[in-house]
């Protein structure tokens, strides 16, 4: 039995500005998605790689993993109009094998090596796991611009990836939403829409997802400090 990871990376990065995709933005001279492919080539819970693209962006990306020396094999998927489409593109060639998927933002590469083990280590064990970080902000209900309702900061978790399931359990998720026309946000959604409880285990600030320009210094503080750790171990 295997253990998949999907990368999609098929996003405009609309919020970025300028006309390069967010995952193809420049982070210390290679693009952010091969930072985070690095990531879970290091996995040892990982065994294989699909990273999901828009198809007109598939030889511009197979020319940049081919400059790197990953160990993993890395699969190329042409995606689809919405990251929904993309992952499910992406499940139906996973292999035969498959018993764990772990889906993760092309554009999170500081993700820890020992949160993609137990992400994987409990989908597992209870079937579905992402990871989250709770809310140090108060969370307000609004509805045309008036205050709602406050949400007890305690019942809140910002959701982050990767997020992992059990194969048969995402394929069901994603057959069942295919069905009855439902759209999530995350793969966790579709699941949670399918009646199967997720686990939460606790992310990282550090973890963040790279998506306007404000982001990029603090990922070029994480990459030098990343680097400097690298040093100091060698």
């Amino acid at each position: 039995m295997s253990v998949l990871a999907i990368i999609p990376a098929a996003g405009t990065g609309i919020r970025m500005g300028g006309t390069t995709p967010k995952q193809f933005l420049s982070l210390e001279g290679v693009p952010i998605f091969v930072h985070t492919l690095r990531k879970f080539d290091a996995s040892e819970a990982i065994d294989e790689i699909f990273l999901g693209l828009r198809p007109e962006e598939m030889d511009r990306a197979y020319q940049e993993i081919a400059k790197q020396n990953f160990v993993k094999p890395v699969r190329l998927v042409a995606g689809g109009a919405s990251r929904q489409e993309t992952v499910a593109f992406c499940l139906d060639q996973a292999p035969p094998e498959t018993e764990v998927v772990v889906v993760h933002d092309a554009v999170r590469p500081f993700v820890e090596l020992v949160m993609i083990q137990q992400i994987v280590d409990a989908a597992r064990k209870d079937g579905a796991a992402i990871l989250g970080i709770p809310s140090v902000d108060t969370v307000k209900k609004v509805e045309r611009q008036t205050i709602t309702g406050t949400i007890p900061r305690q019942r809140i978790v910002l959701a982050q990836t990767p997020q992992a399931f059990r194969y048969t359990t995402l394929r069901k998720a994603f057959d069942r939403a295919l069905s009855e026309g439902y759209f999530g946000t995350d793969e966790s959604s579709l699941v949670e829409h399918d009646g199967h409880d997720v686990k939460v285990i606790m992310g990282s600030d550090r973890n963040i997802k790279i998506t306007k320009p404000s982001d990029l210094p603090l990922a070029r503080l994480f990459i030098a400090q990343e680097r400097e750790q690298i040093r100091e171990g060698a």
